[in-house]
């Protein structure tokens, strides 16, 4: 039959299935529907290197469920996909892959290396793109973008320019942090500090001339081999005298001078500090206002250079060791300390960062940054949770400039040429510098490009217009941008959405996004993040192999608040995994009992029972609720309102009261309830598809609506002609009278398929007139032979109370009570015991006074949870005394 489902739920079948169809049909794609408003997001271009892991699972998740609902909420969506070029990390992978090849970059030359490149990116890189697609996201495939595609680039080569003439961006030496392992600048916000136990060696520095001598404290004892000087503070009156003077350098025998400077602090050690300019940020600040001189020590790989002496050639931690064993040898080293201290580290290799001076090219920031915290504050920029506000307010108010060079030959080579007097020329091409030359020379001159690239993050600022066309004005620049949300990790709040606020306002003088969703970070059960060193993270897709992409998504959404980590565990995807069977359940037996049905029928309202009226009136309830949390990206609270409509009220309540109705019947009541079914059935899948979109739509396409797909079909919204208060209050009250039976059975042992009498004592009329016109639906979901009015009460009862209502069920002919009693009394003597273990050890006052405070709570926890349960069995055991 062409509506039936499968007797089992198997998500392997349906999601390759409907993806593909999806993809094909191009229902993804936007559409430029004049009639409809525009509503965009850009993803968070993953890198080109990367694979599926769980946070991108929860990322993309959260995409595709706004733009999915938005799609069904009138919109003419899009979704743009894309990648990011990820200069080092794609450069290091290429360059292990020369080494296997017995070969390196060097050898095989600039040009050559980029081929490769590109040819390892268009076999190799990109896989995350066809991982992403099992997870169901409705990208719109026909406008992927990649940060180093000729549009993108074309875009980067104008930013730059433009800053450039604007003065925001500049090139000097200043002093940066250096990755020794890949050769490269690095911007602060990549730098990763880490706490590390590490020491403080004191350091005897003679005072040339003098019997005087400076004990300094150093972390870094290679770095002596850079000290072009030391200082002191010009108030402090214990080295007034001294300032001006020079001492000699221990190991170097170097004459060093002795300046004053504020920035030392009189009351921190000897206050006394080394100046090591080229290798410290703050010494060379200090430098730079006392006129010290710069020196650097290392090589690009952190080897001792020749300016170390005897350590050239040493790596600088061996050099370290050589150091300090000559300083003791000499009788100059005073003495050391255990320290901690916070040590930078590559956020890409994770290698110890080197401070070192270097020219190189920065973007001047505080001018950018000024607007980007207006846009936040005044509220055109919405970012949620509200209290990474301040974290981007601190960011930005006591911003640095951004080094934006990268001394590596994957990524936008920086649009910059220099004649042989190191004249600069910034133009989009050589073509185009040597006409500024010739304007500036006269003459035709040789030219040379600049060998270093743009920081990978550069381009990426770009992303929200970049992507749409600019800097051409297309038809996507007119309608999406700006883009509407951006979703991402806070750990990216600055390397990232910051820095596209600057960006967007400085060349479109337009916001990027309206609203900033920041989503937490998934962990494992004990907390830690999830790394394949801690052998804690599973892959994403043997988890949609075992429980399908749908059980996965609805599980992360319904357990994910704005913010805040998950705690992952495979016990989270059984939640979404047993919905899922519910759905598929509660369906198949929908669709199994339409087959008679006409779905031309209309229904009279007059012929709507009471389950009817209320599922109906929930339903809009629903609705409502779910559309405006889905407006305030509160996925979470549409997810759970969701799943309690469609697990709880329809397939826990309507569904089951249906059957009665349905099952081998005739004539009106049959259609009604069908009609009812099937429309609820409708709508309810509508609701669910941003969740869920493989699931519902197998079962949607089942309902033969006439419509193509359930994506492109209206999501509900409150009807209002369904809306009946009364008949919720009426049912809901039925309800909890069923659900009072059911718990008196459980707490009784009494089987569900044992017939029962109940008796009910009500003065409302109202009350008993629902209980009256509802026998089958108490005897279908409370198994209720028969049930009595005011009787006389018998003295073995379960005993419940519902508003007003009371309800008895008598127990004599239902339990064997010696055998109760012997089973309460057992679980009695059993609790007893482990009550009388606590009480030994909080009678004893040697456990009570030494013990852990919290060891000693948690005994008197524990007593008074044993205490509660032998009353409540006693109680219990009292009913049948």
């Amino acid at each position: 039959m062409p509506n039936e489902l499968n007797k089992v739920y198997s998500p392997n079948e349906i999601e390759d299935k409907w993806y593909k169809i999806w993809e094909e049909k191009g229902y993804f794609n936007a559409q430029h529907n004049a009639e409809k408003p525009g509503y965009s997001i850009a993803i968070p271009p993953p890198n080109v290197t990367g694979i599926l892991h769980m946070g991108h699972m929860l990322n993309n998740s959260i995409q595709d469920t706004i733009i999915r609902y938005k799609r069904m909420s009138g919109f003419d969506t899009l979704w743009i996909p894309g990648m990011d070029h990820a200069g080092i990390a794609t450069q290091n992978k290429v360059e292990r892959m020369l080494a296997d090849e017995g070969t390196s970059k060097e050898e095989i030359g600039y040009d050559e290396f980029l081929r490769r490149t590109w040819e390892w990116k268009e076999k190799h890189g990109g896989l995350i793109t066809k991982q992403l697609r099992k997870l169901g996201v409705s990208l719109d495939w026909t406008r992927e973008r990649f940060t180093m595609d000729e549009g993108l680039s074309e875009a980067v080569k104008e930013v730059f320019i433009k800053l450039y003439n604007d003065g925001l961006i500049y090139r000097g030496e200043y002093i940066v942090n250096w990755c020794p392992h890949d050769k490269t600048a690095l911007a602060d916000d990549e730098v990763n500090h880490e706490d590390k136990n590490g020491k403080i060696w004191e350091i005897r520095y003679p005072i040339k001339d003098s019997d005087e001598e400076f004990v300094i404290a150093t972390t870094r004892p290679e770095t002596m081999l850079g000290d072009t000087g030391v200082a002191v503070n010009p108030n402090d009156e214990r080295y007034k005298h001294l300032i001006g003077k020079t001492v000699i350098l221990p190991l170097m025998n170097r004459e060093i001078p002795i300046v004053a400077d504020e920035y030392v602090d009189m009351e921190f050690g000897t206050g006394v500090v080394k100046m090591t300019p080229s290798h410290d940020p703050n010494d060379f600040e200090v430098a730079k206002r006392t006129g010290l001189a710069f020196l650097n020590i290392f090589t690009e790989d952190a080897h001792v250079n020749e300016n170390g002496g005897k350590y050239q050639g040493l790596k600088r931690f061996d050099a370290r060791k050589a150091i300090l064993a000559d300083l003791k040898e000499q009788g100059l080293l005073v003495g050391v300390k255990d320290h901690k201290n916070a040590v930078g580290h590559c956020y890409r290799c994770n290698s110890v960062i080197e401070p070192r001076v270097s020219t190189q090219w920065f973007v001047k920031m505080e001018p950018l940054a000024k607007r980007a915290l207006e846009v936040v504050k005044n509220g055109k920029i919405q970012i949620t949770p509200k209290r990474w506000e301040k974290v981007y307010y601190n960011w930005l108010e006591n911003i640095r400039d951004w080094t934006i060079s990268r001394q590596i030959w994957w990524g936008h080579r920086i649009p910059a040429y220099y004649s042989e007097d190191g004249t600069v020329f910034v133009a989009k091409s050589l073509e185009e510098a040597k006409i500024q030359a010739r304007e500036k020379f006269g003459k035709d001159v040789n030219l040379t490009e600049e060998t270093d690239v743009l920081d990978t993050w550069f381009s990426s600022a770009l992303w929200p217009f970049s992507t749409l066309g600019w800097p051409n004005e297309t038809e996507d620049l007119k309608k999406f941008f700006p883009t509407n949300a951006l979703v991402t990790g806070a750990d990216i709040l600055f390397f990232w959405v910051a820095r596209m606020v600057m960006m967007s306002l400085y060349i479109k003088d337009e916001i990027p996004f309206n609203y900033v969703y920041l989503h937490g970070i998934i962990r494992d059960e004990k907390g830690r993040k999830m790394s394949k060193s801690l052998g804690n993270s599973p892959d994403p897709l043997d988890l949609i192999a075992k429980y399908g992409a749908d059980a996965i998504r609805f599980s992360f959404l319904y357990n994910t608040s704005q913010g805040q980590d998950i705690h992952f565990s495979e016990k989270l995807l059984e939640m979404g995994s047993a919905f899922a069977n519910k759905v598929w359940n509660a369906s198949r037996f929908v669709l199994s009992n339409l087959e008679d049905f006409d779905v031309s029928t209309t229904v009279d309202k007059s012929e709507l029972k009471l389950e009817d009226k209320w599922i109906l009136s929930k339903l809009q309830t629903a609705s409502k609720l779910i559309n405006e949390n889905m407006e305030k990206y509160e996925l979470d609270a549409a997810a759970k309102l969701t799943y309690e409509f469609f697990r709880g009220d329809f397939c826990d309540w309507y569904v089951e009261i249906a059957k009665t109705r349905v099952y081998g019947q005739e004539g009106s009541d049959k259609v009604v309830a069908q009609w009812v079914l099937r429309h609820v059935l409708d709508k309810g899948l509508k609701m669910l598809h941003p969740f869920m979109p493989f699931i519902t739509e197998e079962i949607w396409q089942k309902l033969q609506t006439g419509e193509e797909t359930i994506m492109l079909s209206d999501f509900p919204k409150e009807e209002k002609e369904f809306i009946n208060i009364e008949a919720e209050k009426e049912f809901d009250y039925l309800k909890e009278v069923i659900s009072a039976i059911r718990n008196i059975r459980g707490e009784t042992n009494v089987s569900p398929s044992k017939k029962i009498e109940v008796i009910f004592k009500t003065a409302d009329e109202n009350a008993r007139n629902i209980l009256q016109n509802n026998a089958k639906i108490l005897d279908k979901l409370a198994n209720i032979e028969k049930y009595e009015f005011n009787l006389e009460i018998p003295k073995l009862v379960g005993f419940r109370l519902v508003e007003t209502t009371e309800i008895y069920v008598p127990l004599a002919d239902l339990i064997d009570l010696d055998k109760e009693i012997e089973k309460l009394e057992k679980s009695i003597a059993k609790i007893q015991k482990d009550l009388d273990k606590t009480l030994k050890k909080l009678s004893n006052e040697s456990f009570v006074k030494k013990a852990n405070p919290e060891a000693v709570k948690k005994e008197r926890r524990i007593k008074e949870e044993l205490e509660n349960k032998i009353a409540k069995l006693t109680e219990s055991m009292s009913l049948y005394r």
